[in-house]
């Protein structure tokens, strides 16, 4: 018997869904309503393989496509027997996934301010969708716990100490079931424990992290108290001169919410190529010579290099160096460039297999001689949400 979990990650104007066989990870609907709030408000799902898209109504919003969404899931016949639901921040609370109650409820608020484009959204959506199943357990999935594993010296900051226990300044770090889901399928990739298993993952997207992986628990990360700090993003500018923000608001006359969208939002592979956040389109255009992209792509790499490079203290034990994510699963020149720096370590590349390894297709791409492996997984996070939430089913 399939044990089938419904899987939704609610964002401010967005709903993502799927109904996931927790022991296969075959996503037999899948899809997303957008423009959540807007005029143009839209549904898009995949069916069996088949697509199909239909519009809300007008400025529909979270609960009118959960309860669109109910009404595609329930004509499939399929029988769920849990919903998992992708949070953000659990702070230091959640080490784990969790059914769903008031106290729960609660701590996703309260955590809120860490994350308040993300949180509330995640909220609004768990209790949208207890009112549309009520009779099925609910299991939040949050983002930062896989991370609590971090000693005190990966996640504390040099600040006043006050603010960490006062305030929870701190790094969290993001992108936990997608490295959670690498560690795991990169263990059974080497045919170890995953208790035994060490990597450095890199999770390579419009936002992105790497994280270090001893004995299959985290001991550090990359992405820090909110999801800007570290590698360069799409239009996140990464790591930079803390005295920057306030320096920027001085010289260009912004606000603070001013400077913090700009950071967020304009600076990154967008903000360096002038161009585009797109890896692809920038991939393209570096080709034609277009040096914004070229730049951006250079930087990117470098920074990605060093980050890796600085984990292998973390990482005595390092079994593999992992690529996923949009760009790392299916960008082979941003493979092939990051670890052209890793040469002098004696990690070498093979140049054909980290051609093949994309769209779906990973597998070590590292050479014979390589003396750390490296490899390509492609990441399933809702598959890691649904198989916590069956533990509760």
């Amino acid at each position: 018997m399939k044990k089938e979990v419904i899987v939704l990650n609610c964002g401010s104007s967005s709903v993502k869904f799927a109904i996931i066989d927790a022991d296969t990870g075959v996503a037999g609907l899948s899809g997303i309503a957008e423009s959540l709030g807007n005029s143009d408000a839209s549904l898009s799902y995949k069916l069996n393989g088949e697509k199909s898209k239909q519009r809300l109504g007008e400025k529909a919003g979270h609960t009118e496509a959960l309860n669109a969404i109910q009404e595609i899931i329930a004509k499939t016949g399929v029988k769920p027997i849990a919903i998992g639901h992708r949070v953000v921040h659990g702070g230091e609370k959640f080490k784990q996934a969790a059914l769903v109650n008031e106290d729960v409820l609660s701590a996703i608020e309260a955590y809120a301010s860490m994350a308040p484009l993300h949180n509330m959204a995640n909220l609004k959506g768990i209790v949208t969708a207890q009112m549309a199943y009520p009779d099925l357990p609910h299991v939040a999935g949050f983002d930062t716990s896989f991370f609590q594993s971090m000693p005190q010296k990966a996640f504390i900051y040099a600040l006043p100490i006050e603010l960490y226990k006062e305030h929870g300044i701190r790094r969290y770090g993001f992108h936990g079931t997608s490295h959670k889901f690498i560690l795991d399928s990169t263990a059974g990739l080497l045919n170890k424990p995953v208790s035994q298993t060490s990597i450095i993952s890199a999770h390579l997207g419009n936002g992105c992290s790497v994280s270090a992986i001893e004995q299959g628990e985290a001991v550090d990360t990359s992405l820090g108290f909110t999801p800007l700090e570290g590698l360069v993003m799409g239009t996140r500018c990464g790591d930079l001169d803390p005295s920057l923000p306030g320096t920027l608001q001085k010289k260009l006359g912004k606000t603070a919410d001013e400077i913090n969208d700009l950071l967020n939002k304009q600076s990154g592979l967008l903000g360096i190529s002038a161009l585009s956040n797109d890896c692809r389109t920038l991939e393209d255009e570096a080709l034609k010579g277009h040096e914004g992209a070229q730049l951006a792509i250079e930087i990117f790499c470098y920074r990605l290099a060093k980050y890796i490079s600085g984990y292998m203290v973390s990482v005595p034990s390092l079994d593999a160096i992992v690529f996923t994510g949009g760009i790392g699963e299916n960008s082979s020149l941003i493979r092939e460039t990051t670890m052209g720096y890793f040469k002098h370590f004696g990690i070498t590349v093979d140049e054909q297999k980290n051609l093949e390894a994309r769209f779906g297709k990973g597998g070590e791409i590292s050479t014979s001689s390589s003396t750390t492996s490296v490899f390509v997984v492609p990441t399933n996070e809702e598959w890691v949400i649904a198989a916590e939430a069956a533990e509760f089913a």
